[in-house]
């Protein structure tokens, strides 16, 4: 849904830049009216390096997404093990809401185990750039596009929504790669088409032309899976989706392959604040999903990582404390782009350091319910703090500060 606020880019959740909606570009613009947030968190997240997820973890991660309303789950890929095909029908039990889909190798016994595992859909890989199905794997070209042709159609005659994932579609040569999907989808079956930057190697521009060019030769949605090899998985899944995809894969906080897939916390808040467009998910539940995610996979993220990141709405420069105090409560939105209740944090918290002004004092003291000191005072306990965070190379915890206000007197 699209915000139609005459200021979308100011509102009483976030605040960001009227140029977002610059009219001269709108008009390149093709968002698709409803586009779906596809999670394959449980399977290309756990192909991380040292991510492993039991199916008990796997089963809460799908509850947490299912309570943010992800629309799809990529639930697992059941010819990976015996617990992971386990994990796939437990949570097809459990009917959690969104469609659950598995992943698959262009196979008939990877559908056949689709199938028993009860899921709505499959995702079915093959190679789809000429180097790599010479190259890495070392297979006639005629074999992929005829393999990716029979089990496609042996996927949908067994009731599965196909939805045929495209390896290394970014590097394929754009003119063999367009003749290529036409004709499996001619000769062969797809519900969608899965465009796949395997090496995160689109540019956001690159992202736009190539999502463009192929709507024009297959009529079915369209759904892009962007890696984050040079930092622009979310830039290009936003400029994918702008030329009309359909489907974003994501994962909970860039999980994924080498440098991980695009993740879905960047995404759907930069759609709803920077576009508009509100995908219809609960996203003060982010920072709760980043948070299991964190914790089950044991990849821990930067203290200060866009969205949710723990230090990321406290402040400790004494600069921007006296924003907060002219600002608040009041007008918040001088402070931070975007409320953290909007992803579901805690208010802005002042922090004390090295680069903490009187301001900080002041503020953190009518938190403690102390009185105010007076400014020399003020100025003498500032400089026992930022010696103290100094040696300590960190900001100062509560007790740590009580202790100064005590050898003050304060």
């Amino acid at each position: 849904m699209t915000n139609t606020n005459k200021t979308p880019w100011k509102t009483d959740l976030w605040f960001t830049s009227p140029w977002d909606y610059d009219n001269s570009f709108k008009d390149q613009l093709n968002f698709a009216d409803k586009i779906e947030i596809y999670d394959v968190t449980l399977r290309d997240g756990e192909q991380q390096a040292g991510v492993v997820f039991t199916k008990e973890q796997k089963i809460a991660i799908a509850k947490k997404l299912a309570e943010v309303g992800v629309h799809r789950i990529e639930a697992g890929m059941p010819a990976v093990s015996k617990e992971d095909e386990e994990a796939v029908k437990e949570i097809v039990k459990l009917n959690l809401g969104p469609d659950i889909y598995a992943f698959s190798r262009c196979m008939k016994s990877d559908i056949d185990l689709a199938v028993e595992c009860g899921v709505k859909g499959v995702v079915t890989e093959i190679p789809c750039s000429e180097h790599m199905i010479d190259i890495a794997y070392q297979w006639p070209l005629e074999r992929a596009i005829q393999q990716s042709i029979e089990v496609t159609k042996y996927a949908h005659e067994k009731g599965l929504r196909v939805v045929f994932f495209t390896i290394d579609a970014s590097r394929a040569d754009p003119k063999w790669f367009i003749e290529t999907i036409k004709r499996i989808a001619a000769e062969g079956h797809m519900d969608a088409l899965a465009l796949a930057d395997t090496m995160g190697v689109l540019s956001p521009h690159g992202a736009y032309a190539m999502v463009k060019a192929v709507k024009q030769v297959v009529d079915v949605p369209i759904e892009i899976h962007f890696h984050d090899d040079f930092g622009m998985g979310t830039a290009a899944t936003l400029f994918g989706l702008a030329a009309g995809a359909d489907v974003a894969h994501t994962c909970a906080i860039g999980l994924g392959e080498r440098a991980g897939n695009t993740p879905y916390e960047d995404l759907v808040v930069s759609l709803k604040c920077l576009y508009g467009i509100d995908l219809g998910l609960d996203l003060t539940k982010i920072s709760e999903m980043a948070k299991l995610a964190e914790e089950l996979s044991g990849v821990k993220q930067r203290r200060n990582r866009a969205i949710f990141g723990p230090t990321l709405y406290a402040i400790e420069s004494g600069i921007l404390t006296g924003w907060y105090k002219n600002s608040y409560p009041d007008n918040p939105l001088e402070v931070t782009p975007f409320l953290p209740e909007l992803v579901g944090r805690e208010p802005v918290e002042i922090a004390l350091g090295k680069l903490s002004g009187v301001p900080n004092i002041e503020i953190r003291m009518s938190m403690l319910g102390k009185d105010l000191p007076d400014k020399d005072t003020a100025k003498n306990v500032l400089a026992d703090v930022k010696a103290k965070a100094a040696e300590v190379e960190r900001e100062l915890t509560d007790d740590e500060f009580i202790e100064i206000l005590t050898k003050h007197n304060l």
